[in-house]
């Protein structure tokens, strides 16, 4: 059924187009002030009275039209306006009022339509009547009846000319051309007529015809009948007067279950009533037009002609209203009266959600926010009731009207079971769901509308509850028939194919895609700790495309406990790749990713080669292999296992780290990895290790003493070039960082079956010379030896992976992003677990206290000096103008920029820490052997050589070396040289080894690494700097296997100087390189405003600057 005017006029506010906004604001003032008066609403058309300027009553006729999503305006008034007036407006504000119903509902059961109650109201009053038409006579014309849908029928003067062919009608443009200007063919009975359509219809146009209405409209039509020239087809004969014929209002049962009034004449229906006074009926077929006889009231009649139809559960309430009535009055069915007592309710459960847009005054901005809403009401075998309300239900069964009483204490139990649930009555309205739904219940947050939706529902459901859930209810759960893994491999095994997903409603989603971009959306979901804080039994919610434009998505609810596993694999990701797919691309080493997921209950399909590898990765420390052969060593439980562990890594073919402590014999492990490959056959090209210079005799010699069946080249000095065209003729060759770059061209040559750097620190920096060169060589298999794979930042690392696996840790700016700055700058002790993860299956790292339980004590102190009187004044001179000559960079070039002259700013203060004779430009005046640090060294070694001690002396200043030299040469103390200038180095290891010398001055970049000088039990650092790790690199050359004495390592740091903030600072670097590598917490290294004031501050007693 189309929507009435009421309806219109509510669901479509912009009606208020059709008029001017003058005459709107006046025609809401009319209805304010209560002049309207309506007649009748009949579908789409209105008429109504409405009072206008002095005593003055117009009547409207008002048709309302819907185009393009618009409600369009045709309104006629009898003022002067006489079109779309403000009189016809104010017809509409009146009918827009609050009071008007909108919403077709049927709540409660036996509350009217809208429609049913303007017709009714028509029945107990009729329409007030219109003054007569003017009494002058008029002349005559043909009249065409049109008959519409809207409460009554029209009239359109036509004028007719006979002829041979019958009568031709044509348009008469307007009525009054006819009154004032009458043609000779109009008689006196057409004027009266004429005038009545006039009075009855002011302001009406002829294109539309005159509105019959009322007794006045009936007379009027009775006489235009009378003339004999009415038509209602100009092609058709024109109508005659029928007999009157006798009929019976009935109520009919429609096919659709609605009732529609309809006039019998006899046992056959009056297809065409005309609902005037008094009634007419049209027989088409005949052109006839007659009275209708009836017994009742004559305005009854009229409006049960115009009744609308009455659906099936408003037929009793309608004939219980009807009886009410004073007139008598057709109902629809007799009714006779059953009341039922024994019907229990059903609980009827409407479940739906509203998202809105809201302000919320905290943060200052219109967010988005969801509303939930359960509605409960009670079914009474078919018929609905909600609220308290304790009147009966009625129905119609037959020509009964049951009443059926609802059952207090029955509704209170099914509320009960709502409230277990935690439900309370909603507080406030929402639009989640229609008011006519039920009563209304809400849950405290989104968490207790999950575990409702989990575990309540299906309760509810088991119990007979009747559950709606409408399309936008956010907590539509389906259910996740099978969880599954698809994993498809590469032909070579180079890279392989993920995908991680879940079935649902018979169809496979997968996750990564969802996943991944809820991580992003919600990043604290990357933090162990907040996947930590959820419980296994919370969940996750999401939606799944259902593949179709029409559809909404499928929820599903996801719980942590199986998905944390794939959420902290896929972190990992998140930090890394763009837009994800299905499925993930990934490459062999990241099967190690699988082993967080292998213990889910996943249906896994393909990836057998794979999985496995993941399972040797996780597991490649286990790997048990004989030692080679011809190894002429016995390897210690460690060393075992560090070659099983590269063993492993060959077979899957990956690089790795073997990140040692110093004197673990890192050496030997990579010789029996290189002798085992040599046994198996494997080493069909050779191996090269790219070393510091000051290595190549170490490696010799242990290459000789470990693995003589090696054929070995060290290609190193002027006359290398020989070797270029031979080098597949050994099995190990031997280079250092100095010529890698510019040997790169011949070694780039040959396909290495392993490329080894040791000491790989030394690519620290990406873009250093010999880093690029070591990128470009092809290998096998790709390994790093070092003891301190970070020394000063996390850049240093990630050079040494984007040469070890490129790519693995992601490209430079965005590893500085995702882990660097967080890290170092912030101390996020979760991006460093993660990244501690990430390097973890290809990193084996084992400390001295671990592994080597045999080795001796070792003694660290720290041995305090004070300044002498000329290095104060001098310290505090220098300090001075170096704080100024930072300061100034910094507030240029901010700090980034300015580490050059804060080094160089730091590098004379520490001179002058040393000795003033290494700061150019001060004259020192007396014997400076006698004063500050040099002074206190000498009484140590006075001391120390006493009790027979052999001592390591290093400086990081060949300048401070060679005042020593000439101190201990004063002395007579018998000693050994080593610095970046010492061309033959075994030389002197071998006279303090063998007990020729009793002190070893080395210089700290030329003998901190390589060297094995286990015959000291001394370490003396006589100069401290940033970094912790090239220290114990440097005591390690006495303290590392093969060492039977206790070691005692000094250091001599001057009081409230330099040198002591150097130490504190160096404590966090130590904290920095231990999260990573020891699984410790990261700690916050930056020289921030606070550092640098802390190292250039006055010395204690010193004013400040």
């Amino acid at each position: 059924m189309k929507p009435d005017a009421v309806e219109l006029v509510n669901q479509y506010p912009n009606w208020t187009q059709s008029f001017s906004k003058a005459t709107l604001q006046r025609a809401e003032r009319y209805a304010d002030e209560g002049r309207v008066e309506l007649d009748a609403i009949y579908r789409q058309t209105i008429t109504a009275r409405c009072e206008g300027s002095g005593d003055n009553v117009y009547q409207q006729t008002i048709e309302l039209h819907i185009a393009g999503g618009r409600c369009h305006v045709e309104g006629e008034c009898d003022c002067p306006v006489r079109q779309n007036c403000k009189h016809c407006a104010a017809v509409l504000f009146t009918l827009s009022g609050p009071t008007i119903s909108t919403e077709p509902v049927q709540s409660p059961p036996g509350t009217l339509s809208a429609e049913l109650q303007h017709w009714l109201s028509g029945l107990e009053q009729p329409p007030a009547q219109t003054g007569a038409a003017d009494d002058k006579r008029g002349r005559m014309v043909c009249y065409q009846l049109q008959l519409t849908d809207t409460a009554g029928c029209t009239l359109l003067v036509r004028k007719g000319t006979r002829s041979e062919d019958g009568i031709r009608f044509s348009r008469v443009q307007s009525l009054y051309d006819f009154l004032y200007e009458p043609p000779r063919f109009v008689t006196d009975q057409d004027t009266r007529i004429l005038r009545l359509l006039a009075a009855l219809n002011q302001g009406a146009g002829q294109d539309r015809g005159y509105q019959l209405k009322g007794q006045e409209g009936g007379e009027l039509f009775q006489r235009a009948l009378e003339t004999g020239r009415m038509l209602f087809d100009v092609n058709m004969p024109l109508l005659h007067e029928g007999p009157t014929r006798p009929a019976e209002f009935r109520w009919v049962r429609q096919g659709n279950g609605n009732y529609r009034g309809l006039w019998y004449s006899g046992e056959e229906p009056l297809r065409c009533v005309i609902p005037l006074l008094p009634l007419y009926y049209f027989d088409v077929q005949a052109q006839e037009v007659g009275k209708v006889e009836h017994t009742l009231d004559p305005h009854v009649a009229v409006q049960l002609t115009i009744a609308p139809d009455v659906p099936e559960h408003l037929v009793v309430p309608l004939s219980h209203k009807l009886n009410a009535l004073s007139h008598k009055v057709p109902t629809p069915a007799p009714v006779r009266e059953q009341v039922i007592e024994d019907i229990q309710p059903q609980a009827l459960l409407a479940l739906g959600s509203l998202e809105y847009t809201a302000y919320m005054p905290k943060t200052g901005r219109m967010q988005r926010q969801m509303q939930h809403r359960a509605a409960l009401a009670f079914d009474y075998d078919g018929l609905q009731a909600s609220g308290s309300d304790d009147k009966p239900l009625t129905r119609l069964a037959g020509n009964t009207s049951q009443r059926i009483r609802r059952q207090p204490q029955a509704e209170q139990a099914l509320r009960k079971v709502l409230r277990d649930f935690g439900f309370r009555p909603a507080t406030r309205q929402s639009k989640a769901l229609p008011d006519s739904a039920g009563e209304m219940y809400q849950l405290p947050d989104d968490e207790a509308w999950l575990h409702f939706a989990r575990e309540g529902l299906p309760r509810l459901r088991e119990a007979g509850w009747s559950i709606d859930t409408h399309r936008d209810f956010a907590f539509d759960l389906q259910e996740v028939e099978d969880w599954y893994a698809t994993i498809d491999e590469a032909p070579g095994h180079e890279w392989f194919d993920l995908e991680l997903g879940i079935v649902v409603d018979g169809q496979r989603h997968s996750l990564l895609p969802i996943v991944l971009q809820l991580l992003r959306s919600s990043p604290e979901l990357l933090r162990p700790s907040e996947l930590a804080r959820r419980s296994d039994d919370e969940h996750l919610l999401i939606d799944l495309n259902r593949g179709r434009l029409d559809a909404s998505p499928l929820r599903v609810a996801l719980p942590y406990g199986r998905i944390k596993a794939v959420m902290g694999t896929l972190g990992e990701l998140y930090l890394h790749e763009g837009s994800v797919g299905p499925a993930l691309r990934l490459d062999r080493a990241d099967a190690a990713r699988l082993n967080q997921i292998e213990g889910m209950p996943l249906h896994w399909q393909g990836g057998e080669h794979v999985r496995d590898l993941g399972r040797r990765l996780r597991d490649a420390r286990d790997l048990q292999v004989a030692p080679p052969v011809a190894l002429r060593a016995s390897l210690r439980a460690y060393q075992q296992q560090g070659l099983n562990w590269l063993q492993a890594l060959r077979e899957m073919g990956t690089g790795g780290i073997l990140g040692d402590d110093m004197g673990l014999g890192k050496t030997l492990q990579a010789l029996a990895h290189l002798l085992l490959e040599k046994e198996s056959g494997r080493l069909v090209s050779p191996a090269l290790v790219v070393m510091p210079t000051s290595l190549i005799p170490n490696w010799l010699d242990e290459a000789a003493r470990f693995a003589p069946d090696l054929r070995v080249l060290p290609l190193h000095g002027p006359g290398r070039s020989k070797h270029f065209a031979k080098l597949g003729d050994y099995d190990l060759v031997l280079t250092t960082y100095a010529l890698l770059p510019r040997d790169l061209q011949h070694l780039r040559a040959h396909a290495w079956h392993l490329l080894v750097l040791d000491e790989a620190q030394n690519i620290k920096s990406s873009t250093s010379k010999a880093a690029l060169a070591a990128c470009e060589l092809q290998a096998t298999q790709r390994l790093c030896l070092t003891g301190t794979p970070m020394e000063n930042n996390l850049g240093e690392l990630w050079s040494i992976f984007h040469f070890l696996m490129p790519g693995w840790l992601g490209e430079l700016k965005r590893f500085n992003q995702d882990y660097r700055t967080p890290i170092e700058r912030h101390g996020d002790s979760e991006r460093m677990a993660h990244l501690a993860n990430r390097v973890r299956p290809f990193l084996l790292r084992r400390t001295k206290e671990q592994v080597a339980t045999e080795l001796p004590a070792k003694t660290e102190m720290v041995h305090w000096v004070e300044l002498s009187d000329a290095q104060r004044d001098t310290y505090e001179a220098v300090r001075v103008a170096m704080d100024k000559k930072v300061r100034d960079e910094i507030a240029r070039n901010g700090a980034a920029r300015s580490q050059i002259v804060i080094l160089d700013a730091l590098l004379k203060l520490r001179q002058v820490c040393c000795d003033l004779r290494l700061v150019k430009g001060v004259e020192s005046k007396g014997n400076q052997a006698d004063k500050g640090k040099l002074g206190a060294l000498l009484q140590m070694l006075d001391e120390l050589l006493s009790e027979g001690r052999r001592v390591l002396l290093f400086s990081q200043f060949t300048s401070m070396l060679a005042l020593i030299e000439q101190e201990l040469q004063k002395r007579q103390i018998r000693y050994s040289l080593l610095t970046g200038d010492t061309r033959d180095r075994r030389t002197p290891v071998q006279q303090f080894q063998q007990g020729d010398s009793e002190v070893f001055l080395i210089s700290l970049k030329a003998g901190g690494v390589g060297l094995n000088l286990t015959a000291a039990d001394t370490v003396i650092h006589f100069d401290p700097w940033w970094n912790p790790a090239s220290e114990n690199q440097a005591t390690d050359r006495a303290y590392r296997i093969g060492q039977d004495k206790p070691v005692f390592v000094f250091k001599l740091i001057t009081r409230g100087t330099v040198e002591e903030k150097i130490q504190a600072l160096q404590q966090e670097k130590a904290a920095l390189a231990a999260s990573l590598l020891d699984g410790g917490q990261a700690g916050q290294w930056r020289l921030g405003d606070e550092e640098i004031d802390a190292l250039f501050a006055p010395l204690p007693g010193k004013r400040g600057r």
